[in-house]
């Protein structure tokens, strides 16, 4: 199958500029960067390393923002490269037989919106064979409920009946049905394993300072070795925040309950303490001065730091150091957080909201689900982690989550449309 993805790759930095990276490189990067296969080479089943020798991908790197603040502005330059990727897209139908489009729908904007029209009007017609990939959520519910008469016609004259419809969970399927697919394929998010050591390096470490919480919330005292074993720390609890720093996205529901837990250690005279840890880029200036305002309070930086965009060797220190993953998002067009998942596969237990497809990541009735914009229920939801086990989680990355399965899972999908 060849396959014309029309997507951008990081940068900007998001959850699907970064699934579209894994995918191109797992099935083999853009063949029109590649040079050409030796005489033979394809007889003796010669590929890439990693690559699925069914699928080639051919790349329009549709990028339109420049950072993350840029997201979603209106400019007359994103018109203008509009053409040159749709002039793109039709030059690889015409020059190398790519028979199938690959695209990722906008999430439920009407600045984004018109733009997809203009590339479907523009390309759709030239490819015998569509594929949406929804990892936004929403737009169908909002083109009922939402869109003008003219916009919810032209949108399902566009978007309606496309060969495929991949979603990211079982929630996300009635949104992507509403546009009368003629197939729905349900494939996770899936990311290389960050700590394949785990089970030597962070396992006994995280159960030693699990352990170490669990004796001194029992009031016990602690012999020198086992405050050695939990890294010298056990009263300071590691809160991690990891994402884009917006109140959506829960960052200020992080801070409201990460203070409102130790207020209510410090009324138990307990010895332990939350220390928040944010990681990630603000989305607009007005969150920035608003955060920043609140963190410069008295009493505010002895427990929580702000280290901005980081590398990924630091994300990936920050997650093998931290006890607990906070992440209370209510992000309108949620899909399946990749950070949620990275926190799975460092062991970690999550506090996260019952919001749209989350809940699909854990276990039922997992006591780190708490309702959207409910500080305080982020608060009670730490409090209860503090002893809590995050191995399971790790084995249910390893079990549903690796890279692995993810590509494989959309490989099988993708080719049953050929």
């Amino acid at each position: 199958m060849k396959l014309a993805v029309f997507a951008h790759i990081p940068p900007p930095a998001h959850g699907q500029s970064l699934s579209i990276q894994r995918m191109l490189e797992g099935f083999g990067g853009d063949r029109t960067k590649q040079s050409a296969p030796g005489p033979g080479s394809a007889a003796r089943g010669e590929t890439r390393p990693g690559r699925r020798p069914d699928i080639e991908c051919y790349h329009i790197d549709a990028r339109f923002s420049r950072d993350l603040e840029d997201l979603g502005a209106v400019r007359f330059t994103k018109a203008v490269v509009l053409f040159k990727y749709c002039a793109k897209a039709l030059w690889f139908r015409f020059r190398y037989g790519v028979r199938a489009l690959y695209y990722v729908p906008c999430p439920p904007r009407r600045s984004s919106l018109y733009r997809d029209w203009a590339i479907l009007l523009l390309c759709r017609w030239a490819y015998p064979r569509l594929m949406f990939h929804w990892h936004a959520v929403g737009l169908g519910e909002w083109v009922e409920n939402n869109a003008t008469g003219l916009e919810r016609a032209v949108t399902h004259w566009l978007f309606d009946r496309a060969d495929l419809a991949v979603v990211l969970s079982r929630f996300n399927q009635p949104d992507a049905a509403r546009f009368q697919p003629r197939a729905v394929e349900v494939v996770a998010n899936g990311i290389a394993d960050p700590c394949p050591d785990f089970a030597k390096a962070i396992a006994p470490r995280r159960m030693a300072r699990t352990d170490a919480r669990r004796q001194l919330s029992l009031g016990h005292s602690l012999s020198a070795p086992d405050r050695a074993r939990a890294s010298g720390d056990p009263e300071r609890c590691r809160v991690l925040f990891l994402g884009h720093c917006s109140r959506d996205k829960g960052l200020f529901d992080a801070l409201a309950g990460v203070e409102a837990a130790n207020r209510q250690l410090a009324a138990q005279s307990s010895p332990l303490r939350f220390h928040l840890t944010v990681i990630g880029g603000y989305v607009d200036a007005d969150t920035r001065i608003e955060f920043e305002r609140m963190i410069g309070a008295p009493g505010r930086r002895e427990w929580i730091e702000y280290l901005g965009r980081v590398s990924d060797d630091a994300k990936w220190r920050a997650f093998r150091e931290a006890d607990i993953f906070c992440f209370p998002t209510y992000f309108a067009w949620e899909g399946q957080p990749a950070n949620v998942i990275e926190a799975m596969a460092f062991g970690l237990p999550v506090v996260t909201t019952r919001w749209r497809a989350i809940p699909e990541l854990l276990p039922e009735n997992y006591t780190g689900l708490v309702d959207p914009r409910s500080p305080d229920q982020v608060a009670a939801a730490l409090v209860n982690a503090l002893t809590e086990d995050g191995a399971p989680h790790r084995m249910t990355f390893e079990k549903r989550f690796t890279l692995e399965r993810h590509l494989d899972t959309l490989a099988t999908a993708l080719t049953k449309v050929d």
